[in-house]
């Protein structure tokens, strides 16, 4: 058949590249969920240590209370992202197993999308078709926003918009809509057009998902790093806190220099982790 071979070599590539997007897209969104769960994790424990500290204290430094203060005000935000995106989460995993199936039936690859990969992929990327990140939102604003994120985008932008994200919780991909078993499935051209029509339409989507992978992968370099740096500045935290609480007085106006020192220090981190807190990935 005239140019049978081209269509043949054209389709599989663009599933070779379907796959390989999907295998970086369970990459990225595993990595999202333990940046997620470091955050969570280490924001709770450093609050708890930090307040059990100012408590100790005669008289704490202004600045370290407005530092601490500060920090779990961040942490408000960050836990306010998360909520309302779990509970649509808790209710998506019920219909998990016949969305997996009606996925498996159009030949999607997916993997689970459980409870906390939604909250970390709300916590790491989204932003709402109007351009506003979902961070920046609140209550059902906040929700109906990353449902559309992860369902592809809003409607009127050619996504699935809410209604897709809700079945989508239940599925895979850091950026929704699993855009290589779209490419594959979307079908009737691919079964119908002429064999240089779809050797130019499959090639023209191997394309699209190849730049999406692109963009995966420069995601997982910065939430490697943004892991890290997490990791690092609770470190520093816990160092200081710990020399502090062995070494200084109960009263700051007792502290040697080298204790004030270790005090802005610590200050410095505090800071530094209520920054990173809801830092999006750019």
């Amino acid at each position: 058949m005239l140019n049978g071979d081209l269509k043949k070599k054209a389709l599989a590539k663009l599933e070779a590249t379907d796959k390989e997007y999907q295998t970086v897209a369970a990459d990225v969104t595993k990595r999202a969920v333990e940046l997620y769960e470091k955050r969570k994790v280490t924001t709770e424990q450093v609050i708890q240590a930090c307040e059990e500290y100012v408590n100790t204290f005669a008289k704490s430094p202004k600045e370290f209370d407005k530092s601490v203060y500060e920090f779990k005000v961040e942490f408000d935000k960050f836990t306010k992202v998360a909520q309302p995106i779990k509970a649509e989460a808790d209710k998506a995993t019920k219909m998990k197993e016949s969305a997996v199936a009606a996925a498996a039936a159009t030949g999607v690859g997916v993997a689970a999308f459980g409870p906390t990969a939604a909250m970390a992929i709300a916590t790491t990327f989204g932003t709402a078709s109007t351009g506003t990140a979902i961070s920046a939102l609140s209550g059902a604003a906040a929700t109906n926003a990353a449902l559309a994120w992860l369902g592809g985008g809003a409607i009127a932008a050619g996504g699935g918009g809410m209604a897709a994200g809700n079945v989508l919780l239940a599925l895979a991909g850091p950026v929704g809509l699993a855009i290589g078993g779209i490419a594959l499935t979307s079908g009737a051209f691919m079964l119908r057009g002429k064999n240089e029509e779809i050797a130019k339409k499959a090639t023209q989507e191997a394309a699209r998902i190849k730049a999406k992978t692109a963009t995966l992968n420069a995601a997982k370099e910065e939430i490697a790093k943004l892991f890290t740096l997490t990791q690092q500045h609770a470190d520093g935290v816990n160092t200081r806190l710990n020399f502090l609480k062995i070494d200084a007085p109960n009263n700051y106006q007792h502290f040697s220099n080298q204790q004030k020192m270790e005090l802005a220090t610590l200050i410095n981190n505090i800071q530094a982790l209520s920054k990173l807190l809801n830092k999006k990935l750019s």
